[in-house]
């Protein structure tokens, strides 16, 4: 299981939301490319790197990105406000995954013609949701959508990589939702990187029962209460 920390990005500050609210915010860094090295250094299996401004429609933090993703040799990918084949196009002359929310809900026919130009490995479909319904436009508008039917319907026209994440529980330290990523990670074919909650190093094997491809690793990262090195040996 890879052991991925997440970098999120506001008015070029390292930040974390708590449950996606902008207005809950808390700043870790002033200096993100210090934090991608020490992840690096840290042993980090990937960085994901997250345009918070972009998500919101608040801005852009793509120059910064630039700089940032240049400083390290792991491999990144990135999310956040992809809402344009030109972006996604543009995103991948610098990282080696796209991951892909709204846009792919929005725009499934564009999103069919991307798969058949990159392949799989280069999109991860972001199925964010609240208690397994399918939110969008950076968890402010909330769907019909089931996350496992979605999820079947990426897997049949040949998606393999998808980011969960309850959005309930992101930022909030109270463990991630297992249910939901049992029934994904259940699907085949489906790499399911599991993401928001992680509360401490004991959560690590519970993800990795559950057969998740990858953790993401935030806010418990930043308050000390885990480590990259601990988790890889765990994961």
């Amino acid at each position: 299981m890879k052991v991925i920390p997440a970098i999120d990005l506001m008015n070029g500050q390292v930040v974390r939301l708590y449950k996606g609210d902008p207005n809950q915010k808390t700043v870790y860094s002033d200096d993100p490319i210090s934090i991608i090295k020490k992840w690096e250094d840290a042993g980090a299996d990937m960085i994901h790197l997250v345009d918070l401004d972009a998500t919101l429609g608040l801005g852009s933090n793509f120059e910064l990105i630039k700089k940032i993703v240049s400083s390290v040799s792991v491999p990144v990918e990135i999310a956040g406000g992809l809402r344009s084949e030109s972006l996604i196009l543009e995103a991948l002359k610098i990282v080696d995954r796209v991951v892909i929310g709204t846009f792919a809900f929005k725009e499934p026919e564009l999103l069919q013609t991307l798969l058949t130009k990159l392949g799989p490995e280069k999109i991860v479909i972001s199925v964010d949701h609240k208690d397994g319904i399918i939110v969008t436009h950076g968890w402010q508008d909330t769907t019909d959508i089931s996350l496992i039917d979605s999820m079947k319907e990426f897997l049949h026209v040949g998606f393999t990589e998808f980011l969960l994440t309850n959005v309930n529980r992101d930022g909030t330290l109270e463990g991630p939702d297992l249910e939901f990523l049992k029934d994904a990670c259940d699907l085949k074919n489906a790499n399911v990187i599991a993401s928001g909650g992680i509360s401490s190093i004991d959560d690590i094997p519970k993800v990795k029962q559950r057969n998740a491809w990858g953790v993401i690793l935030g806010k418990a990262l930043y308050e000390n209460k885990i480590t990259i090195q601990e988790s890889k040996k765990l994961a």
